[in-house]
């Protein structure tokens, strides 16, 4: 079987079928500006009831630490949040929040049980968190996770391996099991190996405050823990998909759409350009030259990653690259820079395979101040 790498786009929720034998998934995306607010609204309500309660130490250290996120004075923004919270200050100056998210929703068992879930071309393995679940979220942070109880679905079936996952940001913890998976409305995947999650904590405030419930690997069986197929590739094997392809277009301060089975050539206009995987475990691929103004990498490879919200690159070559428009780092490893500064920062560039693909120097930028 051929797998090949679209340059391509993001989106998720509820899901329509089309005459063309596609099936779409709309993707919700946050904006920027919704996302710090959203944020800073759950940070207040939380830190409130800490504050009333007395008794929850582990909420005041959520709310300390997400606070960090933003600035370069930690305590003294931690300080006036408090003031916000006691309603004795209504303004907090929301320097940075390095941040976003596409989501969408799947179907566990029989009947369905709902979960939000990022579609992640950087991982293999489906998981969500199980019922009784350690470090998955609290009730007043998006009403919680939902959490899936193997008891209620009748097509549940026992493994029992144990699974461990590390992402970037943390690593999660559970174990095993087999279902039956929905996608959009008519795509069933029978008989699907995916883990219930028992301790999400690896993850941190990141998953506690995220839109999400699990992650949907859609990399390679390569990268697979417990030698589970991913969903797609059962979904090609079991013939419920026309193509073995999907395909994510991302919608710019809107919904997106994930189409599998084929792509939607109304997202687009012009020619797809094609491009050869160098490995399938990733989506990885060759690149002939990374550039920011008169900064370049040379070849290099990349991983085309839609579980991720950032460009990320070497640490180094990171930092000359914001060194050169006057970005400053701080200790999380984000880089701030003035708003007013935006039109200074010259365009991203990317070639791959001969061909330029620019990334335009404002859109590097969260203008979140």
């Amino acid at each position: 079987m051929l797998f090949r790498s679209i340059v391509l786009a993001l989106s998720l929720a509820s899901a329509q079928a089309a005459d063309d034998g596609l099936v779409r998934m709309k993707l919700k995306k946050r904006s920027a500006h919704e996302m710090v607010a959203d944020h800073l609204k759950r940070e207040n309500d939380a830190l409130r009831l800490a504050l009333e309660n007395g008794s929850a130490p582990e909420v005041m250290d959520m709310a300390k630490k997400s606070v960090m996120l933003r600035g370069s004075n930690p305590e003294e923004d931690f300080e006036e949040q408090v003031q916000v919270a006691e309603g004795a200050s209504e303004n907090i100056i929301i320097k940075d929040y390095s941040n976003a998210q596409y989501y969408g929703e799947v179907m566990i068992g029989t009947p369905p049980q709902k979960f939000t879930v990022i579609f992640d071309t950087g991982s293999s393995n489906l998981w969500v968190p199980k019922t009784k679940c350690k470090n998955c979220g609290y009730w007043f942070i998006h009403g919680g996770k939902s959490k899936y109880d193997e008891s209620k679905s009748s097509s549940f079936k026992k493994d029992g391996s144990d699974f461990k996952i590390q992402y970037g940001s943390g690593s999660v913890k559970g174990f095993f099991s087999r279902d039956e998976i929905t996608l959009a409305k008519d795509i069933v995947v029978k008989d699907q190996k995916f883990a219930e999650v028992a301790n999400a904590g690896g993850l941190g405030v990141g998953y506690v405050m995220g839109r999400f419930d699990g992650i949907l690997g859609l990399g390679f069986e390569k990268l697979s823990l417990g030698g589970a197929n991913t969903v797609f590739k059962n979904a090609i094997d079991q013939k419920v998909v026309s193509q073995p392809v999907f395909s994510f277009a991302l919608g710019d301060n809107k919904d997106g759409e994930l189409t599998l089975g084929g792509y939607d050539d109304s997202k687009f206009k012009g020619e797809i350009t094609w491009v050869n995987l160098s490995e399938a475990s990733y989506w990885l691929i060759d690149i002939d030259d990374v550039s920011v103004g008169r900064i370049s990498s040379g070849k290099t490879n990349g991983i085309v990653d839609s579980g991720t919200s950032l460009i990320t690159g070497p640490s180094a070559k990171i930092a000359h690259i914001a060194h050169s428009v006057g970005a400053k780092r701080d200790f999380m490893g984000q880089y701030h820079f003035p708003c007013s500064k935006v039109g200074d920062v010259p365009d991203l560039e990317f070639t791959i395979d001969g061909k330029a693909w620019t990334v335009p120097g404002e859109d590097l930028v969260i203008q979140a101040g």
